[in-house]
């Protein structure tokens, strides 16, 4: 496993984070409950025995709820949150009243009252990262230059990162900001190749359908930007979900990672982790579940390296052809 950006940077996170989209329950105003708590609980305790020490979010997650629900964790457990690091994003916006669409905000008055709305949510002074949840078109650098200066001297925010962003998307961020960009969380799994695509195509027809930022990549390795990996577990498809109608290609992986995972004497979860943990950029999974049976199945991923045939035997398989 490559040593993460993060830690080249004397921030001591672990190689795995926790994706807390999953607590508060559903998406909508309904309140949360003493069982939502409970998970919280569970998925927490889940995560810390197996080594994880930083909690992603986002403003949005079931619609604040995800945040109040680790904010009350949080408040039962006082000692928590100096031994821990925690991540949230914001700049999505739902559908109002009025015929006002789903949008993205990246002015400096919506960026600065979401950190408002997250600390209080999370009932904490400061948060470790602040992330740019997907690109906002209207985005004027200047404006978030300021608004992130703002919230740093305030002392509520650490350090900044972005998700889903292009390499000409975090450049032009940081040639107008005090701040550097230190993280950028995208799609990547097993399941979701494009990283790897976009690279192995160059000068290849088929580069037409490739859909990952050309130069990103390789971009966030030279700038030591932490790649953070959403989706890592892609949806449990390799790891015990059923394959009714898949194609083939996604059941030979599934086999194939069964059949790894029972060499090796672990978990299908933890090969398809440590499949991405392979990659030198030094990928930081982002597990998406709050399953305390399946957080503690990916224990094994960071101490897991596979060699560079099994590696690619995954990535073929997974591709569904061979390589060009």
């Amino acid at each position: 496993m490559a040593t993460l950006p993060l830690q080249r940077r004397n921030i001591p996170v672990s190689p795995l984070v926790l994706g807390c989209m999953g607590l508060g329950g559903s998406w909508d105003q309904s309140p949360i409950t003493a069982d939502h708590i409970k998970q919280g609980h569970e998925a927490v305790e889940a995560a810390l025995s197996i080594g994880i020490n930083m909690f992603d979010h986002a403003d949005i997650y079931t619609r604040g709820k995800a945040e109040q629900v680790f904010g009350q964790v949080l408040k039962e457990k006082p000692n928590l949150r100096d031994q821990i690091f925690i991540q949230s994003k914001c700049g999505i916006r739902f559908a109002e009243e009025g015929g006002i669409p789903g949008r993205y905000d990246f002015s400096e008055e919506h960026i600065v009252r979401s950190v408002d709305g997250i600390l209080e949510r999370l009932g904490v002074e400061y948060i470790d990262f602040l992330l740019l949840h997907r690109p906002d078109p209207l985005m004027d650098p200047e404006e978030v230059a300021r608004a992130i200066s703002n919230v740093k001297k305030a002392g509520k925010v650490r350090y900044f990162g972005v998700s889903n962003m292009s390499a000409g998307q975090i450049n032009l961020l940081e040639t107008y900001s005090e701040e550097s960009f230190i993280i950028n969380q995208l799609e990547m799994s097993l399941a979701k190749i494009a990283f790897l695509e976009t690279g192995v195509h160059v000068n290849q027809a088929a580069a037409k359908e490739d859909i990952f930022p050309d130069g990103t990549l390789e971009y966030c390795r030279l700038e030591n930007i932490q790649i953070q990996a959403w989706g890592p577990l892609a949806q449990g498809i390799f790891s015990g979900r059923s394959l009714d109608g898949e194609p083939e290609s996604v059941v030979n992986t599934a086999n194939l990672v069964k059949q790894l995972a029972e060499q090796k004497q672990t978990t299908p979860e933890s090969i398809v982790l440590a499949w991405l943990m392979r990659h030198p950029a030094g990928i930081q999974p982002v597990i998406g579940t709050v399953n305390p049976d399946r957080i503690r199945a990916c224990a094994d991923a960071p101490h897991i390296t596979l060699s560079r045939e099994e590696w690619y035997s995954l990535y073929v398989s997974s591709r569904g052809r061979a390589l060009p």
